[in-house]
């Protein structure tokens, strides 16, 4: 858990906002600007559906071992079946059948060992022999192979004939010399057809797109439907735009030409890569976020539930009446909601609660207050925004209306970190900008958290803000 940040930049400064990003988008629906093409669907991926079929009609075949030596009727299904399961889940982005020969041998061979084993302790007298074991595995390898790699040249050849369209973005130079790269490798099955970056290099290539309209007449006029970017500093300076480049339907793609260091088999042109997944739907994994929210959320409010009680007399007794602070905070998509919190801290008035950070140690705090604030339990009532839904237990951290208005507006990126549920403790949180630190640094950490969410993440974050508490520093 962490209390809020403290301290505002002085009246009439602004904080470091570092290098400053591409001004290529304007906001989205400014009237001033330009609308990306609406909606499209995202590219859908290569279909299972042929790989699968070729898959089962070489379990069937394999299955001909079975019933040629009047094995039970239910073998063949249960063959059918584990193989099914154990088929590879990932096909690279240029499928060849060498690459994923090891693994389709090694399925193949676990299904018909778990099948022995199956006959073996259900139906010993249906146990398979060796000779029909290994006829039935080089069969259904046999077979797999040969589906598998038809399917797999149908889809190279389709590549050839229609290639996606693409961007590049990043430094024009870098931008430049990967899509030459990228066009010298049709197989791929990407034709790179202009580079957005900050100015044009001088140097001979495909257009650079240097504004707005350049970027959605690209989109338009080519069809564009993949997006590479070339540095891992993009996705940080250029968030606002990749996000805006997902939601028109590209698929975006971080590519490190001059130190490839991604464990990935997605390879182009002799580059690694990795798809970026830019949270622009509802993420995944939401109904496991929401069940460790709730679960966690009520089984501590059970728990603490006498320390809150404790906590409320303590305020009551050295701090007068109304020992519940309410306050209005933007959530999710932008939706306000009624934070909860210990009262620690009486503003003079509801202008100086909207628009004023409070400062942790003041003097003028109760010593009780200061002990809330600088042990985080003040922070405990939020429990209850997350079992209402407000809140998750972690997620960027909440801000009022007023500074959510002026951040967004002076720090790029801050917006998205709306994308998903605000929580009580997260990513920025646990590397250390609590208090008077960068808003831009926040934003940055706190959409890295969203783009790479994953709910053992959520996990691992929970035991350091629970290792954090044992060591608190103040807030």
């Amino acid at each position: 858990m962490t209390a809020e940040s403290t301290v505002p930049p002085p009246s009439g400064q602004t904080r470091d906002l570092g290098s400053p990003p591409l001004a290529l988008l304007p906001p989205r629906g400014d009237a001033a600007g330009f609308r990306l093409p609406s909606r499209r669907l995202q590219a859908r991926p290569a279909s299972p559906l042929p790989l699968l079929a070729a898959d089962g009609a070489a379990a069937v075949l394999g299955a001909l071992a079975l019933t040629g030596g009047q094995r039970h009727p239910l073998l063949p299904a249960v063959l059918v079946a584990a193989s099914l399961l154990l088929r590879p889940h990932r096909v690279a982005r240029v499928p060849a059948l060498l690459d994923e020969l090891p693994s389709v041998c090694g399925r193949i061979g676990v299904a018909w060992l778990v099948l022995a084993a199956f006959t073996a302790a259900c139906s010993p007298q249906h146990a398979l022999p060796v000779g029909t074991l290994v006829t039935g595995v080089l069969l259904q390898t046999a077979v797999s192979c040969a589906g598998r790699g038809a399917v797999h040249a149908c889809r190279r050849a389709g590549l050839l004939r229609r290639p996606r369209a693409a961007l590049v973005v990043g430094p024009a130079a870098t931008a430049q010399r990967v899509a030459a790269a990228v066009l010298r490798h049709p197989r791929y099955g990407v034709r790179p057809v202009g580079v957005v970056a900050d100015e044009p290099d001088g140097t001979d290539g495909l257009p650079v797109l240097t504004t707005g309209e350049e970027v959605q007449r690209a989109l338009i006029q080519n069809g564009v439907r993949e997006v590479l970017t070339v540095h891992p500093s993009v996705r940080a300076a250029q968030g606002p735009l990749l996000r805006a480049l997902a939601e028109s339907g590209c698929t975006v793609w971080e590519i490190d030409p001059d130190a490839p260091s991604y464990r990935s088999k997605d390879r182009l042109a002799g580059f690694s890569c990795r798809r970026l997944d830019l949270g622009t739907g509802r993420p995944r994994g939401g109904a496991g976020k929401r069940a460790l929210d709730v679960l966690v959320s009520g089984a501590l409010l059970l728990l603490v539930s006498p320390l809150l009680l404790l906590c409320a007399v303590g305020l009551r007794v050295s701090g007068g009446p109304g020992v519940v602070f309410r306050q209005e905070r933007i959530g999710k998509d932008g939706r306000p909601f009624t934070l909860l919190k210990f009262r620690t801290h009486r503003p003079a008035d509801e202008h100086e609660s909207a628009t004023r950070w409070s400062v942790a140690d003041e003097r003028r705090m109760p010593w009780f207050c200061r002990f809330l604030r600088r042990t985080s339990l003040d922070e405990l009532l939020q429990l209850w925004n997350v079992l209402r839904g407000d809140m998750s237990l972690v997620g960027p951290r909440p801000e009022r209306p007023y500074f959510v208005t002026q951040f967004g507006q002076a720090y790029p990126g801050y917006a998205a970190r709306h994308r998903v549920r605000v929580g009580i403790t997260g990513l920025s949180q646990v590397s250390g900008l609590r208090g008077d630190t960068s808003i831009e640094d926040r934003a940055r950490f706190d959409n890295a958290y969203i783009d790479d969410w994953s709910l053992w993440q959520d996990v691992c974050l929970l035991l350091r803000t629970a290792a954090a508490l044992v060591r608190p520093t103040g807030s």
